[in-house]
């Protein structure tokens, strides 16, 4: 990266990244669910742009959210490894400080035995969460002389900050990432991390007792447990001036934490593209993102993810084209399959479209089939930075 930021040249054309959270997917009747959906928009697209599919870490490595939307905003996910805490406590917009431990929490349902068996509770509405992080703020503001911070999500997700002397980070988290299973103890992977495990630990035991009375939402498990790490600045490295365009806190977070501005937007994909339209002539580069396809996936529901690409195919992609951005890239984070109900190391499709690029021949679907046909080959999805800059005529040349 060393080299594209000294090619970079502070000038040229627009451009939009749209991250289809989850896109990817696993045959189910010989089709995947992109290739299953009818998408007449984005195959009209695909046969003006250049494909291909973005391995989001390495083969046969399953990415979660974070390091997959650091390697597509161009940063090494190996060398800049960021605790999923800390980006869902910038995405609710919390100030968080250099020494701040925070945790990315669940509302989940136990069993009278202490064993998982609903990690999500339910997916219980924004408004019960809200509700129950009240009532555990209330009741644990401090453990030992540790602040407690608790703040709500969407859904049942929360986040937990502790704000102290002698907290470090260096932490297990306590999901067990799949039901049928106990949560995990919290354990300190260094020493000097005992003391934040302890109060972790307490933490954890109190939400239990003042949780216990409830079915649904009757425990919380906690995972990336981190401090805030010091991130170069994405708009200082690729000149451009950024912005965020996202209804989830994660994602608004990840984005926060590189330095881009992001915008007051609604949940809707329609608010999300009213947001981008006001917005288009204050910013260069766009970064839009739509959380659906991840959830369906996860729930392992198929055919809802077909009809959401269907829906993003007839009410979001035209908007979007008549924006008229110099360089538009389609793709996801990771893949999603609704066969594996988790994230997986399947590689992603990747479309891009400028007027620079070289269409394929006799290739008009997007699909992952078709990517892996495409003239952009397999490429690392922190490479995907590199080609956008180049087709906004924003690299200069190397060498003499």
């Amino acid at each position: 990266m060393q080299l594209i930021e000294s090619l970079v040249s502070g000038s040229g054309g627009k451009i939009l990244l749209v991250v289809l959270d989850g896109l990817g997917g696993v045959p189910r009747d010989n089709r995947t669910e992109l290739e299953a959906a009818w998408t007449p928009n984005l195959n009209r697209l695909a046969a003006q742009s250049s494909l291909g599919l973005a391995v989001p870490i390495d083969v046969g490595v399953s990415p979660g959210s974070g390091p997959a939307h650091l390697a597509l905003f161009g940063y090494d996910p190996l060398a800049h490894q960021v605790g999923r805490g800390v980006l869902e406590a910038l995405g609710i917009g919390l100030e968080i400080q250099p020494t701040d431990l925070c945790a990315r929490a669940n509302f989940a349902a136990v069993d009278e035995n202490g064993v998982v068996v609903d990690r999500r509770a339910g997916r219980i509405p924004t408004e019960l969460c809200a509700e129950l992080c009240r009532k555990l703020q209330e009741e644990i503001s401090e453990l030992e002389d540790v602040e407690v911070i608790i703040r709500p999500g969407k859904e049942h997700r929360f986040v937990v900050v502790f704000r102290g002397p002698g907290i470090e980070e260096g932490l297990t988290g306590t999901d067990p990432l799949r039901e049928g299973l106990s949560p995990k103890k919290v354990k300190a992977l260094l020493p000097a991390a005992a003391k934040a495990a302890r109060v972790v630990d307490r933490f954890v035991g109190r939400c239990q007792s003042l949780l216990s009375d409830r079915q649904q939402a009757n425990a919380v498990l906690l995972r990336g447990l981190a401090q805030p790490p010091e991130l170069p600045k994405f708009g200082e490295r690729f000149g451009l001036k950024p912005a965020a365009v996202a209804a989830y806190p994660m994602y608004r977070g990840i984005a926060r934490l590189v330095g881009m501005t992001v915008l007051e937007t609604g949940g809707s994909w329609a608010e999300e593209v009213d947001t981008l339209r006001e917005h288009v002539s204050e910013y260069d580069f766009f970064y839009l993102h739509f959380k659906e396809f991840d959830k369906a996936g996860e729930d392992g529901d198929f055919d809802a993810k077909v009809e959401l690409i269907e829906q993003f195919d007839e009410e979001v992609l035209p908007f979007l084209l008549e924006m008229q951005f110099d360089v538009l890239c389609i793709t996801g984070d990771h893949s999603t399959p609704a066969v594996l109900k988790s994230h997986s190391w399947h590689s992603v499709p990747l479309l891009l479209h400028s007027r620079y690029v070289r269409p394929q021949v006799q290739i008009a679907e997007f699909g992952e089939r078709a990517c892996a046909r495409g003239n952009l080959g397999y490429v690392r999805a922190k490479q995907i930075m590199n080609t956008l800059l180049a087709h906004a005529l924003r690299l200069g040349k190397f060498g003499a």
